[in-house]
């Protein structure tokens, strides 16, 4: 009889806790399905985020691409213009360098024009007499 009652003892001993374990181990199931579920959502807001991130990245190479147009063409306007430019400049040197010809020859002329002779008076010095002369007359009459 003790024996027996030894053995049910122990049957029920291990029948406690084996619901105990039970118990925990269904506390434990219900708490990772609530956390597969927010797993879940997390995966969703990732795919979510996920596609927006390439949705932008699409835009942002479309926006790379109209960029590099549109500086392409400015580059090569502004090659357009740099040559430009310096067909003017070449061409305002060469006129310059005429101009300078021209003003040279101009000196070297009027160095071989022979000197006014000092008994006739210079075109300059006859209106200037005039004027001193009108100046007098004008002081005079006042």
């Amino acid at each position: 009889m003790t024996f027996g009652i030894l053995v049910e003892g122990s049957v029920a001993i291990l029948l406690a806790v084996t619901i105990g374990y039970c118990i925990v181990l269904n506390s434990r199931l219900k708490r990772l399905h609530g956390d597969r579920d927010a797993l879940r959502q997390t995966v969703a807001d990732l795919v979510q985020a996920t596609n927006l991130a390439n949705a932008a990245i699409k835009e942002l190479k479309a926006t790379a691409i109209e960029t590099d147009e549109t500086l392409n063409a400015r580059l090569g306007e502004a090659e357009r213009f740099g040559v430009e430019l310096a067909s003017h400049i070449n061409a305002g040197q060469a006129l310059m360098e005429r101009v300078a010809k021209f003003t040279s020859a101009a000196r070297h002329s009027r160095s071989l024009e022979p000197e006014p002779r000092a008994d006739e008076p210079s075109l300059v010095k006859e209106a200037l007499n005039r004027l001193s002369t009108h100046e007098r007359m004008r002081g005079n009459a006042a």
